[in-house]
Formats: C-alpha cells, sequence, structure tokens
C-alpha cells in the first residue's frame, strides 16, 4: 500500500479499541517470568557453552603480542577466538570501528578476544589468564581541545538564511552564550546479550536488538555470510534507548565463539564493556546567539555545535530543532565534528534534539530574563506555522502554543515569582519551562496477518518490543481493522523470519509499524469480502463478522480449514516534502533548593504533548514519564567522566554512573492534546516516546535558575556548581 495522498476516514477511525487506554498484552508474560529475553531462552540450546569478553585495555595503539596458552590449558576452556583466529572479518554497515579488534586497537574496552567454556565462570576465569602486551599510541580525548580542529561532517550542510552576522549585530537585544552536555550512557536494564547457534552454514542468534533487518544484514556483511544465512530473534527486548538499534561485539562474537568451540554459546556483555565498548551519547559544545526586538521578536537565530566520534562517525545532530522550533528571518546554523578516539558515539533517546533542547531552550529562557519577559510568553510571540527555511511548507499539526497554554494554566505558571523570591522553609523553590519538538519520522513496514477457522487473527512482523507496547498497539490496530475482540488477536514479533517492518527506534516505530499492519489487515479484509461473495468496498467488519447487502457472516467462514493469509507494507510518498510532520510539546518543572547545601529536589513534573492519535494513552504516557524520568538524569546526574589522560570512561558502571531512581521522581502528569495528522500515516498518529525527553533538562535548569537566581550552562547542573552563588543566608 502507497501513503501519498492525506489520509481520509478509514476503519482506525471507529476507534472502538485505537485509542482506548489498555493494558499491555504481554504484561503477564512479564510480571509472571515467562517473558524470554535473550540470554534466557534455556529451551534452544541443550548444552550450551558461555562466552566471555576480553576488551581492549588502551583506547589507542596496537596489541604487539597476546599469550592464550595459560588460559587453553585452564578448566573448562573450549576456544578463544581473537582477530588472528577469527578468519576475514567485515564492518557492518552500522558500526563505526570494528566489533572484533587487533592488532589496531580503536578504542577503550574494544573486543579483543572472546573465551569459550563450559560455564562463564570458567570463562571469566580463563579470561584474566591471557596476556596481552600493547604499544599505546597517543590519542584525542577532549572534546573542548579537539574543538578547534573539527570539521563540517561528510554530507553535511550548514543552514543559512539571510544575514544572520548584520541582523545579530543589529538586533537591541541580544543572547551570546555557550553550553555544553556531557557524554552519556543508555543505561538500560537488559545488557546486551546473546545466544549463538550455529546448523551447517546458518546462523541463528537470539539477541537483544532494535532493528532485527539492520541487524541480520550487518551480522551477515560482518561474517562473510549471506543475509538469508542469518536468523535473528528478539521477542522481548529489557530496554535499549538506541543503543540496541545496531549489531554489537555480543553478536558478533557469540557467532565466532560458536563456530569454534563447535557448540552453541551464550553471552552477555559486562557492565563496564557496555559503557566502553558499545555506544553513547556524545558530549557537545553549543554556542548560542539570538538577537530579538525589544518587544521580543527574533531577528537572528545562531546555533554553532561541535561533538565528536571515532574517524568515520557521525555527529550529534544538536542544531535540528533550531531549525523549525521558532520563527527568524536571519539564520546560521552549523554542525562541526571532531575526530576523537573515545568509545564510538551514535543514537540516545532523542539524538539531536534531547541534548540541542537543553541549549536552545536555556538560552531562550536568559533571552526572555534579558526582555523582562515571561518565558511561555516569549515562546508564544515565536511561533511559526511554516518552515522557517522553506516558508512554502506549512506544518502539518503544530500545538505548540496550545501545549505551552495548556501546562502553564494546568501548571499554575501564573504564581511564578522573580528569581530567589520563594521559599519554603529552608528550600528555594523555582519553576521553569521548556518548548518540546522531535520530528516524526515515517518508515516503510511490512506485515503478515493471518486468519484460521476459528476466526483467530495472527500479526507477524519483525518489529521489536523495547518495552514501549508494540505488542499491545499492533494487536489493537489489527482487532480495529479486522473488527475482532482484542482477545481474538495473537501478535508475534522480533523475528527476522517475518516480514521487514520498520523496527523501534527514533520515534518511527508505533506509527509506522502499525500502518504496516493497517495494511496487512486492508488486504486481508478484501480476501475475506471476495471469499464470502461480498463486495469489498461495502464490506462492514464488527463483532466478528463480516456484514453487507442485508448479509451478516462469520468471519471465520471465511477461513476454512486452510485460512487466509495477507501480506503488505506500507510505503510513503512525497507528503513529507510538501508538509513538515513534526511532534511539539511543553515541559513544566518545579524545584526545590537547599538553601545551604545546595541539594536539588524535583518537586513536580508536567508534560502536554500534542503528537498526532494516540494509539494506547495507557502505554504513551508510560513512554513520556520514562522520557522525563531520562531527562531528569541528563538535567542532574548522568555525565560519563573521560579519563582524558587513557581516554575511557571512568564511572562504567551503574554504581559509578548515576541514573534517577524512585526517590529522585516526584508527582507527574502527563496531558496529551486532541491531534489527529492525516499527513503522518492511515493511523494519523505519529512518533510520542522520544517527545517525552525533549526540553526536560532545560526546564529543570531553569527552574533552577528561578530558585536560585544561579544560572548553570555545563549539565549536568550538581551542587558544587551552584554553592558559590546562593543567596547569602540572612
Amino acid at each position: 500500500m502507497k501513503f501519498d495522498t492525506p489520509a481520509t476516514t478509514n476503519p482506525i477511525d471507529q476507534l472502538k479499541i485505537i485509542g482506548k487506554s489498555t493494558d499491555r498484552i504481554d504484561g503477564p508474560h512479564k510480571t509472571s517470568g515467562l517473558a524470554t529475553y535473550a540470554y534466557e531462552h534455556h529451551d534452544v540450546a541443550a548444552n550450551p557453552a558461555y562466552g566471555f569478553v576480553i576488551g581492549a585495555a588502551i583506547a589507542k595503539g596496537r596489541i604487539a603480542a597476546m599469550d592464550k596458552s595459560r588460559a587453553l590449558a585452564a578448566p573448562g576452556v573450549l576456544a578463544i577466538v581473537d582477530a588472528a583466529n577469527a578468519g576475514k572479518l567485515g564492518k557492518g554497515n552500522f558500526n563505526t570501528a570494528k566489533l572484533l579488534g587487533g592488532p589496531e586497537i580503536d578504542h577503550y574496552h574494544q573486543a579483543v578476544a572472546i573465551v569459550v567454556a563450559e560455564t562463564f565462570e570458567q570463562a571469566r576465569a580463563a579470561a584474566a589468564l591471557v596476556r596481552i602486551d600493547y604499544v599505546r599510541a597517543e590519542g584525542r580525548f577532549d572534546l573542548a581541545e579537539a574543538k578547534a580542529g573539527a570539521t563540517k561532517p561528510k554530507g553535511g550542510a550548514d543552514a543559512v538564511v539571510g544575514d544572520f552576522a548584520a541582523a545579530f549585530a543589529a538586533a537591541p537585544v541580544q543572547l551570546d552564550e555557550t553550553y555544553a552536555t556531557p557524554d552519556q550512557s543508555h543505561a538500560m536494564m537488559e545488557p546486551h546479550a546473546s545466544i549463538a547457534i550455529w546448523q551447517g552454514d546458518k546462523l541463528t542468534l537470539w539477541t537483544s536488538n532494535q532493528m532485527i533487518n539492520w541487524g541480520a544484514g550487518d551480522v551477515a556483511r560482518t561474517l562473510g555470510i549471506p543475509q538469508a544465512n542469518v536468523r535473528l530473534v528478539s521477542p522481548f527486548i529489557g530496554g535499549g534507548f538506541g543503543a540496541k538499534l545496531f549489531v554489537r561485539s555480543d553478536a558478533i562474537l557469540a557467532a565466532l565463539g560458536a563456530r569454534a568451540a563447535r557448540r552453541p554459546v551464550k553471552l552477555a556483555l559486562t557492565r563496564p564493556l557496555i559503557f566502553n565498548n558499545t555506544t553513547h551519547r556524545p558530549a557537545t559544545i553549543q554556542r548560542i546567539r539570538l538577537g530579538a526586538t525589544k518587544a521580543g521578536m527574533l531577528t537572528a537565530i545562531g546555533h554553532e555545535n561541535w561533538s565528536g566520534d571515532l574517524p568515520g562517525g557521525g555527529p550529534e545532530d544538536a542544531v535540528q530543532q533550531t531549525r523549525l522550533l521558532y520563527a527568524g528571518a536571519n539564520r546560521l546554523l552549523t554542525t562541526r565534528l571532531a575526530v576523537l578516539d573515545l568509545p564510538e558515539g551514535n543514537a540516545m533517546r532523542a539524538p539531536g534534539e534531547a541534548p540541542g533542547l537543553m541549549a536552545l531552550e536555556m538560552a531562550m529562557d536568559e533571552l526572555a530574563d534579558k526582555l523582562g519577559l515571561d518565558p511561555v510568553q516569549l515562546r508564544i510571540l515565536n511561533d511559526t506555522q511554516v518552515d522557517p527555511e522553506k516558508p512554502e511548507r506549512s506544518f502539518s499539526q503544530r500545538q505548540l502554543i496550545q501545549c505551552l497554554r495548556t501546562g502553564a494554566e494546568t501548571f499554575g505558571w501564573d504564581k511564578r515569582r522573580a528569581p530567589g523570591q520563594t521559599r519554603d522553609g529552608r528550600w528555594l523553590v523555582g519553576m521553569g519551562v521548556a518548548a518540546a519538538f522531535r520530528n516524526n519520522l515515517s518508515m516503510t513496514s511490512a506485515a503478515r496477518v493471518r486468519l484460521d477457522k476459528d476466526g483467530l487473527v495472527t500479526v507477524e512482523t519483525d518489529m521489536t518490543d523495547i518495552g514501549t507496547g508494540s505488542y499491545t498497539i499492533i494487536a489493537q490496530t489489527a482487532a480495529e481493522v479486522m473488527g475482532v475482540p482484542l482477545d481474538r488477536v495473537a501478535v508475534k514479533l522480533g523475528d527476522s523470519a517475518f516480514p521487514v517492518s520498520s523496527g523501534s527506534g527514533g520515534q518511527w516505530g508505533a506509527n509506522s509499524s502499525t500502518a504496516g499492519v493497517y495494511a496487512a489487515c486492508v488486504k486481508l479484509r478484501e480476501m475475506v469480502a471476495r471469499k464470502l461473495g461480498l463486495d469489498p468496498a461495502l464490506a462492514q467488519f464488527s463483532d466478528g463478522k463480516v456484514s453487507a447487502g442485508g448479509r451478516s457472516i462469520p468471519l471465520a467462514e471465511a477461513a476454512r480449514e486452510a485460512g487466509l493469509v495477507a501480506e503488505d507494507k506500507m510505503e510513503y510518498g512525497d507528503l513529507a516534502k510538501t508538509h513538515q510532520v513534526s511532534t511539539f510539546g511543553a515541559h513544566f518543572v518545579e524545584v526545590g533548593v537547599d538553601a545551604v547545601t545546595g541539594e536539588i529536589r524535583i518537586r513536580r513534573m508536567l508534560a502536554v504533548c500534542a503528537a498526532g492519535r494516540i494509539l494506547n494513552p495507557k502505554s504513551a504516557r508510560s513512554q513520556v514519564l520514562g522520557g522525563m524520568t531520562m531527562g531528569a538524569g541528563g538535567a542532574l546526574m548522568e555525565e560519563l567522566v573521560v579519563d582524558k589522560r587513557l581516554g575511557f570512561f571512568v564511572n562504567h558502571d551503574l554504581a559509578g554512573y548515576e541514573v534517577p531512581v524512585h526517590a529522585d521522581i516526584p508527582h507527574q502528569e502527563v496531558i496529551f492534546l486532541e491531534e489527529t495528522d492525516p499527513m503522518s500515516s492511515p493511523m494519523k498518529a505519529k512518533g510520542v516516546g522520544e517527545l517525552g525527553i525533549c526540553g526536560v533538562a532545560a526546564a529543570i535548569a531553569n527552574a533552577i535558575h528561578n530558585a536560585t537566581g544561579v544560572r548553570v550552562r555545563h549539565y549536568p547542573i550538581t551542587l558544587d556548581k551552584l554553592l558559590d552563588g546562593l543567596p547569602q543566608l540572612a
């Protein structure tokens, strides 16, 4: 099915099941422990061996020698695979560094060997006996130091509109500040883990991967085998946040270890390897210049961004939201990439917008202070209904003003006072606001739908569920279109043997994958109607029956013994070229800051979101709450500390890398504005999972400034950065 004209009325609009707050159909499996994650498929291999990865102890250089003799002689050891005996390996399309290093080392904890043994403990003990001699080389580990040599990324382009320099110089009110965001880790609960089994020349990997088709392709490219010989299975994923968009060393080394040991191999990366071996969100340095009239209208917007990555990597595109969020006739937006020898940087929840809004939305508050304007009003004044760079492109739906106004009224924004003026005992209290923005992406997605003789509808697609509720919204879609109760739909996900879906990531998963299921179900409806001798154009599907021309027939009668199977995909035309399809929101936060110690406590949070049709308000709310929580971590605690001498992340475990816990997160509220977007898909939905993090950190930073009068422009905002500026005690 091709989606190339705006959606009109269709079966989804019945809203009998879609749009209803629905318990997750996979909930009983998860709460009872029956949901099988990558490392837990105990029934697929009767006698698995266990792998343990050795990571490089240097960040840059080469292996001079590797002595495996003591390890090979250790109890239970079956094989040790390194670059010298792994055979010829390629590199996947989605990997920057090789997943098995040696002799050259690209980054700290790059995998250099896997030890395979009868038990995990034996593999780990033997790994400690492998002696590796390194020759260390000079590396580049400091973004601030490398910033001067940063260059325009390959394929990148600056956004230049009007005459920024002249407009900024002439602006009556100017802001020119630099902001910094640190490297951050995904820190998901489930580690990167895989089970590898070879059957002849065919490989099956039970792995934790968000994008099944991408993953199968990269496994095949890396191992040099046909993709048809690779099967990836990921029915449940315990969090990914972008770290599992791409195949990592656990999958490749499990496959190499299994081939060498001639046994199935189970492998899970340890936490230090997850932090340094897999991907992370890169640090940024951002200079923002805003010029405005005395009335608050932006006349000049400048946003320059620097980030770093390994050679061949890409930037953290922190300026992308600035291209679309506010009006302004004169604009200069640049992205520069420095070469660093740190572990690979790549996508983490709302890549680009999350760190970009941490800076932009703080800058907007600073400009509001200079103007003496309310921060909400400044944002409303500078709203735009068209793409500022291409005014002929209007937004398909844009309710930013409504988000800000609804949030302000709900949150009690009118009670906000000047910085440092509100007290609650020893606590300085402040409120902050930030706009939220995330582009909507539509991806081709396919599904297969079966109808059996009992009227059961089964959906098969390689879409994944990373804790977001994919199982449920896919079941809701099939139930709505086929006219059956939700309990008459079975959903099978996360297997490369199924039709290729959009996968989970980039906030594209929900809308795209359900649109693919919609396409397959529409095809199945036509098959059913014709089988029953009914006109497909007139047939109504409801309550497990098909009705047309005065006849009403049970759906199951069309299937009979053989059943019916339909497969289709949703492809997209050029609507995104004629209209800008985006999601919007507003975050409001109240904080308390201890006037003596500088301790920061979030007191309450509100998110107002406009993100198209909300397919399942219950799971969508959960996604936004999760995004708000991650935003709080980014604002107040999350920072991968770089050892700038040796080139690694020092706090590479969940003890040293702090993330929010229950005690850090107070009352959270989410409001979804009514919205359907016919430009997005037949579902008229858009993404919301990443919108929830966008702007949160800035709203917290702005609330801290409102509480204390102290402005901290380098995240995370910790008490040591506040103490010197806190108001003097009487």
